[in-house]
C-alpha cells in the first residue's frame, strides 16, 4: 500500500507546485517544494525524538501539526506546510520518505532527468563515471543523474538501475549464470 498512497499524495503535491507561479528568486515552485520536502526529511531522519513524534498513533494531529509548525515557521513555503498539515489530518506521516521520493521522480521527469544507481566492485575513477554517465544519457535519451556505491560482492564489472530497469554486468551475475549452465549440463 506504501506505494500507491506515496505516488497519489506526490502527484497532488506536484500538479499543485507546477501551477504556482514561478517565484522571483527561484526556479520554480517544483524546485522550491523538493528542496524544501528534502530538507524536512533530513530534519525528520536525523531527529529521533521528531520520529517518536510524529509516528506515536496516541499523539493527537493537532500536538503534531503544532510542532512542525513552530520548527518550520518561516522556513518553508505555504503549499509545503500545507502539505504536512494534510498528511498528519489524514495520518498519513509514516509516508513522508516515500512522497518525497516519488515527488522527486515526478520532479525529475518533468526536467528529463532520470536517475541511475552505479554499484561496482570498486572504486571507479572520474573518468569511468564521466563515461558511464554518457553511455547512460545515450541509452535512456535523458540527462542521467548518477550516484556511485562500491559493493565487493559484485566481484567486478557494474550494476546500472535506472528507473524499474537493471543493466547488470557484473562478474558475480556472470559466474551464477555459468553454474546454472554447468548445472544444466550435467
Amino acid at each position: 500500500m506504501r506505494g500507491p498512497v506515496a505516488r497519489r499524495y506526490a502527484a497532488a503535491l506536484y500538479e499543485i507546485a507546477s501551477e504556482e507561479k514561478v517565484l522571483a528568486k527561484y526556479k520554480n515552485m517544483v524546485d522550491v517544494v523538493e528542496g524544501e520536502l528534502t530538507a524536512i526529511e533530513k530534519v525528520i531522519e536525523e531527529s529521533p525524538d521528531l520520529q517518536r513524534l510524529l509516528y506515536h498513533p496516541q499523539i493527537t494531529p493537532a500536538a503534531k501539526k503544532e510542532t512542525l509548525a513552530k520548527l518550520f515557521e518561516g522556513k518553508i513555503s505555504d503549499i509545503t506546510g500545507n502539505f504536512l498539515a494534510l498528511l498528519v489530518d489524514r495520518r498519513r506521516e509514516t509516508y513522508f520518505a516515500d512522497i518525497v521520493a516519488e515527488f522527486v521522480a515526478l520532479a525529475n521527469a518533468g526536467r528529463n532527468i532520470v536517475a541511475a544507481q552505479i554499484t561496482s566492485a570498486v572504486d571507479l575513477n572520474d573518468k569511468e563515471k564521466g563515461d558511464l554517465n554518457q553511455i547512460l544519457g545515450k541509452l535512456a535519451g535523458k540527462k542521467v543523474q548518477t550516484s556511485f556505491t562500491v559493493d565487493p560482492s559484485v566481484i567486478g564489472g557494474v550494476v546500472v538501475r535506472m528507473g524499474d530497469k537493471i543493466i547488470d554486468g557484473s562478474v558475480k551475475t556472470r559466474l551464477a549464470s555459468m553454474k546454472e549452465s554447468l548445472k544444466a549440463i550435467s
